[in-house]
């Protein structure tokens, strides 16, 4: 299992949210590259940014930000947020973004994923956000009415490279992810999940973990390691040891 620590941008800065409310956002570093070079020297083998701005907006804002991050950083990076016409995707994949996330768009436009799948083998991922087993769309302002499992298998056989699943009501908590409803959605596709929001402690990694076998591959990791509940490295220990 891969473990993707979080760096989500806003403003430029490194923040987190709570349950996706930007004005709750918590700013932990107003130099995301260090912070990014912190993770890596604990052991990052990705990076997961999230261009905050960009997913209300429904277009990059923080690009300089992400560029340095290309420039510097030696581990891939995946990149969501405002990313919704085949131009950005081209752009950010061109300048060495490893894997991009389509999210909103891939509710509102899902020819947009199976074109961008044909066209980058294994560099499209979706996000799917879900606030009551419902997707939400628009930086998680808006709520639609199809089930997060529903959307799954209408992408089933687009050739997404993962699916990372967010629980709106865990995100930035530190109370656990929903295993349960993550384990659904990995039993319902082909498709590998990689699970975000709610990670709070070392427990929380392993369950996870214990849950792997259903089709989770990945976890994301915010909140959790910004208040210092765990390093990174500790983290990666656990999943060695597994």
């Amino acid at each position: 299992m891969i473990l993707y620590p979080a760096l989500d941008l806003k403003n430029g800065q490194c923040v987190r949210l709570l349950r996706g409310a930007m004005d709750k956002a918590t700013v932990y570093n107003d130099n995301p590259l260090h912070q990014a070079h912190e993770f890596i020297g604990q052991g990052a083998e990705w990076l997961h940014v999230v261009d905050l701005d960009g997913a209300v907006t429904g277009h990059p804002v923080n690009g300089a930000v992400v560029r340095g991050m290309v420039a510097e950083c030696r581990v891939p990076i995946q990149l969501g947020g405002g990313i919704r016409t085949m131009d950005t995707i081209h752009a950010w994949l061109d300048i060495g973004v490893s894997r991009v996330i389509l999210g909103t768009v891939a509710l509102k436009n899902p020819a947009l994923v199976f074109e961008a799948c044909k066209a980058y083998p294994n560099k499209i991922a979706v996000g799917i956000d879900a606030r009551d087993g419902f997707v939400a769309t628009e930086g998680w302002y808006e709520t639609s009415t199809v089930t997060a499992i529903d959307l799954a298998r209408k992408l089933e056989d687009a050739g997404v490279a993962a699916l990372i699943y967010t629980d709106i009501a865990r995100d930035g908590t530190k109370g656990g992810v929903n295993v349960l409803a993550t384990s659904d959605l990995a039993d319902a596709v082909r498709i590998p999940v990689i699970a975000s929001g709610g990670v709070g402690s070392l427990a929380d990694v392993q369950k996870v973990l214990d849950h792997a076998h259903h089709g989770i591959e990945g976890l994301i990791i915010g909140r959790a390691l910004y208040d210092k509940a765990f390093t990174l490295d500790e983290a990666l220990a656990v999943v060695k040891e597994k």
